[in-house]
């Protein structure tokens, strides 16, 4: 078994979008494929998951005007960046 990969950002954390993010369907009140978040727009981290099948986290990322959009790694951005190690406090 592959063990899973450990975020690199904490529940909480303030992060912005290194990409333009549209719509996939997951609004349903909007145009498929409409601009939901700008690149560069800020927004906080308010779950963390995981995608089971490429053993990766995925955030929920709470954005102005209410969008919470699930995001990748690759698609955000912190000054601060953190792993935590089990065990350790």
């Amino acid at each position: 078994m592959i063990d899973q990969r450990a975020p690199i950002y904490q529940w909480g954390q303030k992060v912005s979008t290194e990409v333009d993010i549209f719509n996939d369907g997951s609004y349903p009140d909007h145009e498929p494929e409409a601009l939901l978040v700008a690149a560069g727009t800020e927004g906080e981290i308010v779950q963390i998951g995981h995608h089971e099948e490429a053993n990766i986290p995925v955030y929920l990322v709470e954005f102005p005007g209410g969008y919470v959009v699930g995001c990748f790694e690759e698609e955000l951005r912190s000054e601060k960046k953190t792993v935590q190690v089990a065990g350790l406090l």
